[in-house]
């Protein structure tokens, strides 16, 4: 299967809302709509893989500095359409990202995923990820 793996340029962050309604389902539209505009103005690039000109997966992610961890990568909303999972598709997205965070500089990578998406966890322990703590969460 051929792959096109790219940088979703910021103009065109509103094409990955079918996926990222995947990830979000409870998520309202408009609120999706809202929060990928408020993105576009921040430091947050978006990367996709495109299937016979057709938007599959996405990572968005960020260039972070932490004393912990130094300048790192933080994927974000990182999804596979449910018709390519399994097929590589998820591990050819993330080397892709990791190798441009070596690009730019970055020592690590780092990421949250839901404590009870079990397929989530096994994927990023196979791709050699650690769960190092807890990810807290406060509605203000």
């Amino acid at each position: 299967m051929h792959l096109d793996i790219r940088f979703i340029p910021k103009e065109d962050l509103e094409t990955t809302l079918p996926l990222l309604k995947i990830l979000n389902p409870k998520t309202e539209d408009d609120v999706l709509i809202a929060r990928v505009r408020e993105l576009q103005q921040t430091n947050y690039q978006c990367a996709g893989v495109y299937h016979e000109g057709k938007l599959i997966a996405i990572s968005g992610f960020w260039i972070l500095h932490k004393i912990s961890t130094g300048k790192h990568m933080e994927a974000d909303n990182v999804v596979v359409h449910p018709d390519f999972r399994g097929s590589g598709v998820g591990e050819q997205l993330l080397s892709w990202l990791h190798q441009r965070g070596k690009e730019l500089g970055c020592e690590a990578a780092e990421l949250n995923c839901y404590a009870t998406n079990n397929a989530g966890l096994r994927f990023w322990m196979n791709l050699g990820y650690q769960i190092l703590g807890f990810h807290m969460y406060k509605k203000l």
